[in-house]
């Protein structure tokens, strides 16, 4: 029980943890080295056409279960991100055959992603 609850805390960073030194030997934290500039304009514009491509092959590529267990799983449409256990539970099965659906959804996604062309 107790790793498991550990897992939960694995992808948490502290700014302020110590990753390495300069050469003077001071230390260097996270904090010190984000930048707060916004992206840049082009890298701005092609996340959102990817977003939309993505969108878009979404609702053409997925049957209504798909697109109901990746919504809820991922907060697509505003919504909130759900572990499998909680979408398992919403949606009245298995959380292993959450896992199902979710990992062909994911595959079907991808392939259509890979196969189109990015719009110029």
């Amino acid at each position: 029980m107790f790793l498991r609850a550990e897992r939960k805390k694995g992808r948490e960073v502290s700014l302020y943890e110590p990753i390495g030194t300069d050469k003077e030997g001071n230390v260097i934290s996270l904090v010190d080295i984000i930048e707060a500039e916004s992206r840049d304009v082009a890298e701005k514009i092609s996340v959102d056409q990817d977003i939309r491509r993505m969108y878009g092959a979404f609702e053409d590529s997925l049957s209504d279960r798909e697109k109901q267990v990746v919504a809820l799983r991922y907060g697509l449409f505003g919504g909130k991100e759900h572990t499998q256990r909680e979408v398992a539970a919403v949606l009245g099965i298995s959380r292993s055959y959450v896992s199902r659906i979710e990992k062909g959804a994911l595959l079907k996604l991808r392939s259509v992603m890979q196969k189109e062309p990015a719009p110029l």
